[in-house]
């Protein structure tokens, strides 16, 4: 299963995307987030990104979701593509942040 995860994010350039001004959601709890997370990205827990996903459409920019282990964050990112938003699953917060 970790291999199947991992093929599902090579190959992104998350660095060329953060560039052209993407924008990093971290869909886990607020509780998780406060212990730690990406500088400058915004946290919308997964169980509200459908409500918001207006606004995050409406942003009309790259968003990059990111989670604990790429599973919440590929849901999430599902939930966008949807509805027409670029979204990519990022995986692991902390895996995407040697990536950026």
């Amino acid at each position: 299963m970790l291999d199947f995860i991992k093929s599902l994010f090579k190959g992104e350039n998350y660095k060329g995307m953060m560039a052209k001004g993407a924008v990093i959601i971290d869909v886990r709890s607020d509780a998780e987030y406060k212990n730690g997370h990406i500088s400058g990205s915004k946290n919308i827990p997964l169980h509200r990104i459908s409500s918001q996903s207006k606004e995050l459409l409406a942003l009309n920019k790259t968003i990059i979701l990111c989670c604990a282990s790429g599973m919440r964050s590929g849901q999430g990112t599902a939930m966008l593509k949807s509805i027409g938003v670029d979204a990519f699953n990022g995986g692991s917060w902390k895996s995407l942040q040697s990536k950026i």
